[in-house]
């Protein structure tokens, strides 16, 4: 497996999205065999995995932590820190968008995944209302401390990653990134570039669309975040498919596939490391293999100028997400969580 580097940390070229294995996409797999998955795709060359804390409320660290304990060392472990107080978080002294909110946020996260320190730590969000200069100090005591190695934000723009950077160096911005998700391109993406920070792409094959797996008539169930997020809708899944049909045919010209194109071309850029949900050996045998899949300049230039001629219907928002947490309500009862 090639690697690059966020600053300083040298991850796989491709990174493992583990929210998938305890929430959000449809039936998740058994424990065991997330596991399984989880160690597969390091023994595949992964060195990067992703978590959260807000991700199946505490579990699917739990779970990460569980899996990745034999290989710690061989690892490269983010996490993030939600400023917004989840459940047992709501008598934080100071709220959880301070200084006792991080520590308390980090401390807890650390047992869950069974481990001394992270290598990256990422706010999960950046509130307006939030002092990110403020915030940039907390994290570099965190590193100061070894708790962390280093620390990143998510979805934040531009203003904010400066502003950041300045106090306590950022090595890795994560957010939405994809031919279908480009909203970063004139901005934040060219700013990491300048500044030597890493870009982390979440939902880099928009959630499974690009891959041309998914038609309008498919059916979610439960509390599957694709009932909630626009870009899923059947009359947008129809209206996108000359972006699907594009990647199609730069798939069968490559001689790999939909999804390999889609990882391949937001890969273009040296500084992005996509990080991908797999849920099985086939998925990440394709998406770790997209790291061997190589656009030319030119290739790039044309695909590029062609998808810059097709319009994208539906998106994927922080507003639409938030709908999930009703809808767990309404399936589950007050607490949001599925009985297990």
């Amino acid at each position: 497996m090639k690697t690059r580097r966020l600053r300083n940390l040298e991850v796989s070229a491709i990174g493992m999205g583990c929210m998938g294995f305890s929430t959000a996409y449809g039936k998740i797999p058994e424990e065991k065999e997330s596991i399984r998955l989880m160690r597969e795709a390091h023994d595949r060359g992964c060195n990067f995995y992703d978590t959260a804390e807000i991700y199946a409320t505490y579990r699917n660290e739990e779970l990460v932590g569980k899996a990745l304990k034999p290989i710690r060392n061989e690892i490269i472990l983010s996490t993030k820190y939600s400023p917004s107080a989840l459940m047992g978080q709501e008598h934080i002294e100071g709220g959880k968008l301070s200084r006792n909110g991080l520590r308390f946020a980090i401390e807890n996260s650390l047992k869950r995944l069974q481990t001394d320190h992270v290598e990256l730590y990422y706010a999960h969000r950046v509130p307006k209302e939030a002092d990110v200069e403020e915030m940039a100090g907390w994290f570099g005591e965190l590193i100061r401390e070894g708790k962390i190695l280093a620390w990143g934000v998510s979805e934040a723009t531009v203003g904010q990653v400066r502003k950041a950077n300045a106090i306590t160096p950022i090595t890795a911005v994560q957010s939405e990134y994809s031919m279908m998700a480009r909203q970063w391109e004139n901005d934040v993406i060219p700013l990491c570039r300048e500044l030597g920070i890493g870009f982390v792409a979440y939902s880099p094959m928009a959630g499974g669309l690009l891959s041309g797996k998914y038609t309008a008539q498919q059916h979610y169930e439960g509390d599957d975040i694709r009932r909630v997020i626009s870009r899923y809708k059947p009359e947008n899944v129809t209206a996108n498919q000359p972006i699907v049909d594009l990647v199609m045919r730069y798939a069968k010209e490559k001689q790999c596939t939909p999804a390999q194109i889609s990882l391949a071309w937001v890969m273009k850029q040296e500084h992005i490391v996509p990080i991908p949900g797999m849920r099985s050996d086939a998925r990440i045998a394709e998406n770790l293999g997209a790291a061997d899949v190589l656009l030319t300049d030119e290739e790039y230039g044309i695909l590029t100028a062609e998808l810059n001629k097709l319009k994208v219907y539906g998106n994927r928002t922080d507003k639409q997400i938030a709908e999930l947490g009703a809808l767990r309500t309404k399936l589950y009862g007050s607490s949001g969580v599925p009985k297990l």
